[in-house]
């Protein structure tokens, strides 16, 4: 905050609070608000029929419960006081930020991130061990779809997410966050919501899962293939399966975010597929599914030790079939460590 020349972070809704308190905000219309002083003791003003859920530490921040009758950016303003340079958190509702605008005139704003994106990027040993133990729940949910343990053809996308979403519970998360099943043309779609189709033997199949393990986030991709694989696509996966593993293999310490994206990238351009990669290598992990780093073109920000991302390179071809493989790595002194490591070849399945 110092060298940025922040005066205080004003956290709400996000990842930044918990990280820095254990405290995650629900998403009212109450305010909750963590005020962090560059130069003083920082102060959590919550409603006070949340109070009850944080645990207090009067070493890290002291607790200012408002009542129904209380204004709460009357509260937050009266902390800020003289303060100017104030980083508010990306994820706080609009309405907040501009009721604080009107009670702090004269105030320059920036977003928490700035401050907070490559701190918590860094992830230390514990950090690590978090998102190792929900790679290892999901990798086991994807071994169970690749042996063929999760039935496919006959239901709908839609029930096997909902079957996806239950085996990461039973195997020790406490959220889903998505369950992304793409089935035959749905497999070119990314972000393909999960509905009423049903899957049919010989098509394509995309699965993307992950929840939350500890509070750490679990984030995996599979693509199967119900029945024998024509030639064709058993090509495309044979170009993505290489891309994958190059990047992986280039995310070293030291290694420009975009220059792992470039590794995966230009295998899938050199074999014809260039223009159905539609979308950046990998993103950044940790409490939340997407944050800092992003491997992607543009992103000259080099990976240091700590770093966890995906590598999740795709091929889209419109209206026929889709492939992407994603795995959770961690950059470390010694090379990168792939944390899923459940098979990475066409799973062909035929129930």
């Amino acid at each position: 905050m110092a060298e940025l020349g922040v005066d205080a972070l004003l956290l709400s809704l996000g990842a930044d609070l918990p990280w820095l308190t254990g405290y995650e905000a629900m998403p009212l219309e109450r305010l909750t608000m963590l005020v962090l002083p560059a130069d003083g003791a920082a102060t959590l003003v919550v409603p006070a029929l949340e109070a009850p859920r944080v645990a207090e530490d009067r070493s890290v921040f002291s607790l200012r419960p408002w009542s129904e009758t209380e204004d709460p950016v009357a509260i937050v303003a009266g902390l800020v006081g003289r303060r100017r340079l104030l980083a508010v958190s990306d994820r706080t509702w609009a309405s907040f930020v501009l009721a604080l605008q009107d009670r702090l005139p004269g105030t320059a704003w920036r977003p928490s991130s700035e401050v907070t994106a490559t701190l918590r990027a860094v992830k230390d040993e514990a950090e690590i061990a978090a998102l190792r133990r929900a790679a290892s729940a999901a990798d086991r949910v994807a071994a169970q779809l690749m042996a063929g343990d999760v039935p496919l053809v006959g239901r709908s996308e839609a029930e096997v997410s909902a079957d996806l979403g239950g085996r990461l519970r039973a195997e020790g998360h406490q959220r889903v966050n998505f369950a992304i099943v793409g089935s035959g043309p749905n497999s070119a779609s990314p972000h393909h919501e999960p509905g009423p189709r049903r899957i049919r033997a010989g098509e394509a199949v995309v699965c993307d899962f992950g929840g939350a393990f500890d509070g750490y986030c679990s984030d995996i991709t599979r693509t199967v293939f119900t029945g024998a694989p024509p030639a064709e696509f058993a090509e495309l996966y044979t170009v993505l399966q290489r891309a994958q593993a190059t990047a992986v293999a280039a995310a070293t310490a030291g290694t420009a975010c975009e220059a792992v994206d470039l590794a995966a990238r230009r295998i899938i351009d050199e074999a014809g597929f260039g223009p159905h990669f539609i979308h950046r290598t990998g993103h950044g992990i940790g409490l939340e599914e997407h944050e800092h780093p992003y491997l992607v073109s543009g992103n000259a920000e080099p990976l240091v030790a700590g770093n966890a991302f995906s590598v999740e390179p795709g091929i889209y071809v419109d209206g026929r079939w889709g492939a992407r493989i994603e795995d959770i790595v961690v950059a470390t002194g010694s090379g990168p460590e792939a944390l899923n490591t459940v098979s990475h070849d066409l799973a062909v399945v035929h129930g």
